[in-house]
C-alpha cells in the first residue's frame, strides 16, 4: 500500500468511526464521580483527530513530491517514512480508548512539528536535486 492509499484510508477511518457510533443504540451516560472525573490535560481534543490526520496526509504528500521532484533520495524518504509511521503509531494508540486527549494530541502534534522539519531540511539539503 503506498503513502497516498494509506493516508486516505487513515482518512476514512476517521471519519467513518462517528457514523457508525451514531448507528448503535444509546447508553445511559454514567454520572461523573471524582475518581472519573476527567483530570487537567485528560479533556479530549475536539477536532484533533481530523486535524492530526489531515496533517499527516499532508506530510506524506511532501514526501511523495520530494520524491518525485528528486529533492529526496530513497533512502531520506524512507526515513521519513518510518518518522511518520511512528507518529501513526502513537496516533492509533491515543485512539485506542476512543478519544484524544489534548495531552495526547500536543504530543502527537510535536511530533508532527518535528517531523515537518525534518522533510523540510531533507528536501533542501545538498544531496537531492540541484536549484
Amino acid at each position: 500500500m503506498n503513502r497516498t492509499e494509506l493516508a486516505l484510508a487513515i482518512i476514512l477511518t476517521a471519519f467513518a468511526a462517528p457514523v457508525f457510533a451514531q448507528a448503535t443504540p444509546a447508553t445511559p451516560a454514567t454520572p461523573a464521580t471524582p475518581e472519573s472525573a476527567a483530570k487537567p490535560g485528560q479533556q479530549p481534543a475536539p477536532k484533533a483527530g481530523g486535524r492530526i490526520d489531515a496533517r499527516q496526509a499532508a506530510q506524506d504528500r511532501r514526501i511523495d513530491q520530494g520524491v518525485k521532484s528528486g529533492r529526496l533520495t530513497e533512502k531520506e524518504a524512507a526515513r521519513l517514512d518510518k518518522q511518520q509511521g511512528r507518529i501513526q503509531k502513537a496516533e492509533d494508540k491515543a485512539r485506542a480508548d476512543g478519544t484524544i486527549t489534548r495531552r495526547e494530541a500536543r504530543k502527537i502534534e510535536h511530533a508532527q512539528d518535528h517531523a515537518s522539519k525534518s522533510i523540510y531540511r531533507e528536501k533542501h539539503d545538498k544531496q537531492g536535486k540541484k536549484n
